[in-house]
């Protein structure tokens, strides 16, 4: 049987290219999943289950290995598991098929491309970071404004109010609240501040 996967990283992409390419090539059953997480640990439960079910004789098909990863070593284990389980795996846009020496090869040097890809981008954006803190720019969160936490130390120890109103008037996170009071806590009160 073939099984085809069509799998994007975020909520706003699409699989309708994948799913076309897919069944063009024939697949008899195509699962979806759109990866939940971040960076190189993300949740991947459909393809779990998916390699899951796969057993001896059925064909893996991919729109391009990228659907697996971009990391090398894993898409090489990923790869010895299938010739292991006699799984034959194709991806459609490098034109793979590994019931063939010549697409073992290819399928081995393309993963050693994606991993290289994503080292490429991972180098970039680090470079892109540098650059900007040179010029005085920092990443991250923008710093809040200190109106925004003077209301929120005034509400919080005036005991009147909940970490909720709180939060909800300042738009400060309750974790940072908390932070805030104990910075705070000789300016405004010497005593405890509201409980929650």
């Amino acid at each position: 049987m073939k099984f085809g996967l069509a799998r994007v990283s975020t909520d706003k992409q699409d699989t309708a290219m994948q799913i076309d390419a897919l069944t063009k090539y024939g697949v008899d059953e195509i699962v979806e999943e759109k990866v939940t997480g971040t960076g190189t640990r993300k949740k991947r439960p459909v393809l779990d289950e998916l390699l899951g079910r796969l057993r001896t004789g059925d064909t893996f098909v991919v729109y391009n290995l990228r659907r697996l990863g971009r990391r090398a070593v894993p898409l090489m284990m990923l790869l010895e598991e299938f010739q292991e389980k006699g799984i034959e795996f194709v991806s459609l846009t490098e034109n793979i098929d590994t019931t063939t020496p010549m697409g073992k090869a290819v399928a081995g040097i393309l993963c050693i491309f994606a991993q290289m890809d994503r080292d490429i981008i991972v180098s970039n954006v680090r470079a892109g970071l540098d650059a900007a803190r040179a010029r005085g720019r920092v990443g991250g969160r923008p710093p809040l404004k200190k109106a925004k936490v003077e209301l929120a130390m005034k509400m919080y120890f005036s005991k009147e109010y909940s970490i909720r109103e709180i939060m909800e008037a300042s738009g400060i996170g309750r974790s940072a609240i908390f932070e805030y009071a104990k910075v705070y806590k000789k300016e405004y009160a010497p005593d405890e501040g509201c409980q929650q």
